[in-house]
């Protein structure tokens, strides 16, 4: 693959991970008046200083026919930007992808976060929108709150 296919590619992907579980959920997300998990992140933080991190990270489970079922991002929003220019993390639950629900993946991102706003001193913030583990990973799902919870305490 050339330079031009090559971020033909990025491009596309980049739009794919945007919609988030697609455009059908993002429409039903609304009609129940609810934002987006990017819509309230964008919200949330100073316009343009939001920084995405993980952004095409997907899950590994391989069970259940999640093979076939990778969605760029895996179901949370992660990153960094200002609040009244004020460096802050954030994690942004995305009901759209799997009701939100918790992968290790998933697990992974919100940890790297957490971890580096105590390595910088900023704040974390969370914005909640889950139906809780993913089931389909098992006690992957379950120790990925274990390492979640632990950065909390």
């Amino acid at each position: 693959m050339g330079i031009k296919e090559n971020l033909e590619e990025l491009e596309r992907r980049t739009r794919d991970a945007l919609l988030g579980g697609g455009e059908e959920r993002l429409r039903r997300q609304h009609e129940e008046g609810k934002l987006s998990a990017r819509e309230r992140v964008e919200q949330l933080l100073d316009p343009g200083s939001f920084v995405e991190l993980d952004r095409f990270k997907t899950h590994r489970c391989s069970d259940f026919g999640m093979t076939e079922r990778r969605i760029l991002g895996d179901g949370v929003v992660t990153g960094h930007g200002t609040i009244d220019g004020r460096r802050m993390f954030v994690f942004s639950q995305d009901f759209t992808v799997f009701g939100g629900s918790l992968s290790g993946a998933f697990a992974e991102k919100v940890c790297k976060v957490m971890d580096l706003a105590m390595r910088t001193g900023a704040p974390v913030i969370g914005l909640n929108d889950s139906g809780g583990a993913r089931i389909q990973e098992g006690v992957v799902s379950l120790a990925g709150y274990a390492d979640i919870f632990q950065r909390n305490v």
